[in-house]
């Protein structure tokens, strides 16, 4: 017996296997996941009593979401994103990953083409593969900035959707709103849908984060996901939520009815506690996370010769292009032996051709982070002095 064909066409997660070798290397600082080092607001765990209060709560909810929290989804998307919700219906998945499969599903067939921005985020290939559709690799510039030229170019008959994320995971940056309104126009011409995933929308540094759903003209050709996991400190609590054209919303329903019926009701009282917090609670922290930043940036700025760091104005990842031959998972591999350091593979957001990887730095408080960082610098020159030895030692 094996499994199916399907799977095997799925890549394996990142993450475990790293995190696999971190635990293989006690001691290791982990500039690889993408998580922050704050918890949710107390409001958020306050909310967990009005949950137990109501015996019913401990039965299934709707699908779609609590009424209490979709109210409050709604006042953030109305007053912070601009997006009318006229014709749009609001859906809490357990956790945006979960939407963006639900979305998939909901609008391709076997075979259908969804086009991915490289690099990507690597859970969006999967799930595209996981419906057993095509994900279509449109290359981003050198500064990872996206290519509408290019998203036209790859357009087909089969193109079911063109996907975007910004603040962008891997590289951190951010798209202007006219590359975001050209991708918009795209999708309308070719009556396909824009995908704008926006879990890091208040991750950015000194520019404005711009939601494609606000475009009211193409309010049936736009799909907004967002999350709670980076900004409230709430990845393990699964809580996101996509907004919609009406006309998707029964297709999305009978998904997650099959996938989970609903999202854990308590996720969904302690979100309901978030939001009341709001963006206030959040801009503290954030704050924090900037100054780990510009550490982070002013030590990657010492290393020229061995890295290429584009610029990077959100999220909090940077994407370094290294000046090295050497295979990423090898170096990954080293950083994490040798030097106490883990970061992640360019290879797994969709970079085969050269070595990059991603630099996190939202998990660390500020000394920790000071230390992952001068741990990462030392080992890539430590790195690179070895392989010139050896390559030195190679040459005639």
């Amino acid at each position: 017996m094996q499994d199916s064909m399907r799977m095997r066409a799925v890549q394996s997660p990142i993450i475990p296997i790293v995190g696999e070798l971190i635990r293989q290397t006690p001691g290791t600082i982990s500039l690889g996941q993408g998580v922050v080092n704050y918890p949710p607001p107390g409001q958020a765990i306050a909310q967990i009593t009005n949950f137990l209060a109501d015996p019913a709560n401990h039965k299934y909810q709707a699908v779609e979401g609590i009424p209490e929290l979709k109210s409050a989804i709604a006042q953030k998307l109305t007053t912070e994103n601009r997006i009318d919700l006229s014709d749009r219906e609001i859906v809490v998945t357990a956790g945006s990953n979960m939407a963006f499969l639900n979305v998939v599903l909901a609008i391709a067939d076997p075979g259908d083409e969804i086009i991915l921005q490289t690099p990507f985020y690597f859970n969006h290939e999967m799930a595209i593969d996981l419906a057993s559709c095509r994900a279509v690799l449109v290359p981003t510039d050198d500064h990872y900035q996206i290519q509408p030229e290019l998203i036209r170019a790859a357009m087909t008959q089969r193109t079911r959707a063109v996907v975007t994320i910004s603040p962008n995971n891997p590289t951190g940056v951010v798209y202007p709103e006219s590359a975001l309104r050209e991708v918009n126009q795209i999708c309308r011409q070719h009556n396909c849908f824009h995908i704008t995933d926006e879990a890091y929308e208040y991750f950015t540094y000194g520019v404005e984060h711009f939601s494609a759903g606000s475009i009211a003209e193409s309010a049936n050709h736009t799909i907004s996901l967002f999350s709670l996991s980076k900004a409230y400190g709430f990845a393990s609590w699964r809580i996101g939520y996509m907004v919609i054209p009406k006309f998707l919303l029964e297709s999305v329903q009978k998904i997650q009815d099959t996938n989970v019926i609903c999202p854990a009701v308590v996720s969904q009282f302690a979100a309901v506690g978030a939001l009341q917090a709001g963006r206030a609670y959040c801009q503290e922290k954030l704050n924090a996370i900037a100054q780990v930043r510009e550490i982070v940036l002013a030590k990657l700025e010492t290393i020229p010769h061995l890295c290429t760091v584009p610029k990077a104005e959100g999220a909090f990842y940077f994407l370094l292009k290294m000046q090295t031959d050497l295979d990423a998972m090898e170096l990954v591999r080293q950083l994490i032996r040798d030097h106490q350091v883990a970061v992640l593979p360019g290879f797994t957001f969709g970079l085969k051709e050269g070595c990059y990887l991603r630099v996190g730095y939202g998990a660390l408080e500020k000394e920790t982070a000071i230390e992952g960082i001068q741990r990462l610098v030392t080992g890539l020159q430590a790195i690179s002095a070895s392989q010139s030895s050896i390559d030195g030692i190679k040459s005639p």
